[in-house]
Parts: C-alpha cells; structure tokens; sequence
C-alpha cells in the first residue's frame, strides 16, 4: 500500500502542467521498461520525468500490467505476402487485419478472435483501438462492434502489401488511452 508521502509526490508529478507537453516515449519502449526487456536509457528517462502526459500513458500501462489486461499486439508481412494480400496476423494471433478491394480503394476491418485470453474483456469494454504501420502511421482506429470488428477505409494510395513493405513490413495494434 502506498504511502501518504508517495501518493502526494505522484498526484503533483502527474497534475504539473508543462507547456507543449505530448507524448514522448512509444508504448513499446514503456512496456519494455516495465517487464524489464529493456531499461529506460538516460534520455528515455528524462523525457519520461518532464513529460505529465508520457508519465501518465506510463501509470496507465503499469496498471493494465499488473492487472494482467491486455496492452498490445504486433505483427508483420511476411515474405510470402504478394501485392494480392488479403490478411495479415498478429504473432499473438489474438488479431486479422482483413483487406477487401472495394473497387474504388480498399477497405481494412480489425477483427478480435473470439477465443483470445481477453476478448471477453475487450468487448465488453468497448475499448479504442489503433492500429499502426511499422512508420507509426494509423492505418485504422476505432471501436470493436459486437462482432469484434472495426472498418475503416484504407486510408493510403499504395495497396496494403505495397505499403507495409515500403514501411517497415510490420503493424501493432494498441489499446488508446
């Protein structure tokens, strides 16, 4: 349990408003910080102490994580993938990335396997999901419908193999705060 001193420090660190302020650190390295894969660097750690929001985003992962909730879930193109791409996995195989050819461009729907450790949870929460390209771009984001699904319009020029390759062949979905 924490202290009174302790949780008087946190509230003022995490109320402090600094001018600017944004996101500083990506959720990966956060979460790598906290089940000890990787330690911050000094820099790292630096940006974390002198940003409220990045020291919030990291309250809010260290909590999902002791809670055991689900964070996050990566995946890539695999050498197999052709320009005719119509899924991509997560390793986690907890998420599809289903693409459809509208004919006028192309449609992209997230899709929660119904039987992953936290679907239930997921669903029920109606959490805000993004996905991202290995560029940090969003491909989607959104809500899951009562189907586990979220649609979106692919939101590129280039056909989803063609772009995935050309930005660095993997994707994350991530649980928005």
């Amino acid at each position: 349990m924490m202290n009174l001193e302790a949780r008087l420090r946190e509230r003022l660190l995490l109320a402090r408003a600094v001018p600017g302020d944004r996101l500083m650190l990506a959720d990966a390295t956060l979460l790598a910080a906290l089940d000890g894969s990787r330690p911050l660097s000094p820099g790292e750690l630096q940006a974390l102490n002198g940003s409220p929001v990045t020291l919030r985003r990291f309250r809010h992962l260290a909590l999902a994580h002791r809670r055991g909730a689900w964070q996050s879930s990566t995946g890539m193109l695999r050498a197999a993938d052709s320009d005719a791409l119509s899924a991509l996995s997560t390793d986690d195989r907890m998420w599809t990335l289903h693409f459809i050819d509208a004919g006028d461009g192309w449609q992209v729907v997230l899709a929660l396997d119904a039987a992953a450790p936290h679907a239930a949870t997921l669903l029920r929460e109606r959490a805000l999901l993004r996905v991202t390209d290995g560029a940090g771009a969003i491909v989607l984001q959104g809500r899951l419908d009562a189907d586990g699904e979220c649609e979106r319009r692919w939101p590129f020029a280039a056909a989803p193999a063609g772009h995935f390759q050309q930005h660095g062949a993997t994707f994350a979905v991530t649980a928005v705060e």
